[in-house]
């Protein structure tokens, strides 16, 4: 049934992009063939959609309206946005949020065709020298497709129709980059940023319809034969191997003085994308001179958030110097606890606090923070799947060796890392921990914070939940008899040991009761109790 296009609708339109990009980067990583040979562009878009989705949580499930709402979006993919790609989608962001910012709430049908002429509009001013066969190409095909489904005969008569035709026209401009740019017809792919930027427009449609998102569009006619890049709009004649780096920052100038910095930037190198305004801009730049593309940023305001990254010959990035520790694992905590007992395991411990998940941008930094040339991370979350994907390409692009172990529970990490043998070679090492954390199962003890349907019924805010290998098993109101239940379950299946993560919350005789019930009810079953100080009362593993 189709969805007004109100605030929880771009709510929801956030949450569908960062999961369809997250399942989808590295396929569009993978061709990303014009015209740096950066192999990142999915992983760009991930991590800007990623702030700016992290942008409209911040800014309350409640209460904000829908200009509210689009503005948190645009500015959050502004600040967060990496790469070209990645910048010039926050500048396609920013330029249907001021369309739908400035119009009724929920924007109907017209509103929504204009947002989206006004976002190609606006990306190709970004974009120093704009070229055909790219995310901007797609983009105006989008519009053109909206506006002829608003336009005198059209048929769209909701939002959602609009942006089943912007879809669908996205599609088909998609499908004929190689037609408009040679680079991608010789390498049998079409545009990374297009197909990036097709894998957003399907969110918003998800959105508004009801329906899930669509699959993400061929991106091969053939086998890759190039790798030359794809992250960028830049003109065909830039030369990618004379920029040895990419150079990018936030901005805080007056819009005025923006025209004079765009000239001078484009005289130092390529690939020139500025996006913003009202006084906040996103630069990115390829040059053999950063130091002189930052001095333009302080002539012209003041330049924060500054990134340099070199690049090789064939525009990727270079391979960091080996550092002297060999190998490290990074393990995310969410309680002080259970990160101290992975840093007296010798891990590395991230810790998180309840309902601030890190991003991809935080992982990342973690990782080349261990200063390891090998890196094993346990991410330790279902949820954090996708940005630990994403962090670990922008490790490896730094020159680590980099494993996502699939953890799904701080008590398989605490497995995984129980194997660690950093004297193995780095694949078996991985391998272990893998089976570990696979072999463990995971409960949680928690309370419910509204009402919600689960596989165990219905449940009320207070419901004390019962989780068993991430699905709700027991719903009380009594938390010791719903972690007896939980504990049992487990073990039904049998096991060897029990590991009773003590959380905030828990009644202080309930590990001794459960240790209890474990000795009298199941011989030959060890238990171990760690003060996890986590935010949920109680995490069991059985192993």
């Amino acid at each position: 049934m189709p969805q007004p296009l109100d605030a929880e609708a771009v709510r929801r339109w956030c949450r569908f992009a960062l999961d369809v990009l997250g399942r989808d980067r590295e396929d569009i990583d993978a061709i990303n063939v014009y015209p740096v040979a950066d192999g990142d562009t999915g992983t760009n878009l991930y991590l800007t959609v990623e702030s700016a989705a992290q942008a409209v949580t911040a800014a309350g499930s409640a209460g904000p309206t829908l200009a509210e709402t689009v503005h948190a979006m645009a500015h959050g993919a502004l600040i967060g946005a990496r790469g070209n790609s990645g910048t010039i989608l926050a500048q396609l962001l920013r330029g249907m949020a001021d369309v739908i910012a400035a119009g009724p709430e929920p924007a109907g049908p017209g509103t929504l065709a204009r947002a989206l002429r006004r976002a190609a509009g606006s990306a190709y001013e970004a974009v120093a020298h704009p070229v055909e066969g790219t995310m901007l190409t797609v983009a105006t095909a989008a519009a053109d497709a909206a506006e002829d489904a608003t336009g005198p005969g059209g048929a769209a008569r909701h939002t959602a129709d609009v942006i089943a035709a912007a879809c669908a026209g996205a599609r088909r401009a998609l499908a004929a980059t190689p037609d408009r740019l040679p680079v991608l017809a010789d390498a049998g792919v079409v545009d990374a940023g297009g197909s990036g930027l097709v894998a957003v427009l399907d969110a918003l449609d998800a959105a508004l319809s009801g329906r899930p998102p669509a699959g993400r569009p061929g991106g091969r006619r053939g086998p890759v034969t190039s790798r030359r890049g794809a992250d960028c709009d830049a003109a065909p004649g830039a030369d990618a191997g004379g920029s040895g780096y990419e150079v990018i920052y936030l901005l805080d100038a007056p819009d005025a003085a923006v025209p004079a910095l765009r000239a001078r930037l484009d005289a130092l190198g390529d690939s020139l994308v500025v996006v913003g305004g009202d006084g906040l801009w996103n630069v990115h730049l390829h040059t053999a001179r950063p130091g002189a593309a930052v001095e333009a940023g302080i002539e012209a305001g003041r330049p924060h958030r500054i990134g340099i990254s070199a690049l090789t010959d064939d525009g990727g990035p270079r391979a960091r110097p080996a550092p002297a520790t060999t190998r490290t694992v990074v393990s995310v905590m969410p309680g002080d606890g259970l990160a101290g007992l992975c840093r007296e395991a010798g891990a590395t411990a991230l810790t998180v606090r309840p309902g601030e998940p890190p991003g991809g941008a935080e992982l990342a930094a973690a990782l080349l923070a261990a200063h390891a040339a090998e890196v094993v991370l346990l991410p330790n979350d279902d949820t954090l799947w996708h940005a630990a994907a994403a962090a670990a390409e922008q490790a490896r692009a730094a020159g680590v060796r980099v494993a996502v172990v699939p953890t799904r529970s701080p008590v398989q990490g605490i497995a995984a890392l129980a194997v660690h043998a950093p004297e193995r070679r780095f694949d078996e090492d991985v391998v272990a921990m893998t089976a570990a954390a696979g072999a463990t199962r995971f409960g949680e003890v928690t309370v419910a914070e509204h009402e919600s349907w689960t596989m165990a019924g219905i449940c009320q805010a207070g419901d004390v939940l019962g989780i068993v290998d991430g699905d709700v098993a027991v719903i009380g109101a009594d938390l010791g008899q719903v972690a007896a239940d939980v504990l049992e379950r487990m073990l039904s299946a049998g096991g060897e040991l029990v590991t009773l993560v003590v959380g905030e919350g828990a009644p202080a005789s309930l590990a001794a009761r459960l240790c209890e019930q474990v000795r009298r009810g199941h011989l030959g079953v060890d238990t171990v109790v760690c003060e996890g100080r986590q935010g949920v009362p109680l995490l069991i593993g059985v192993e």
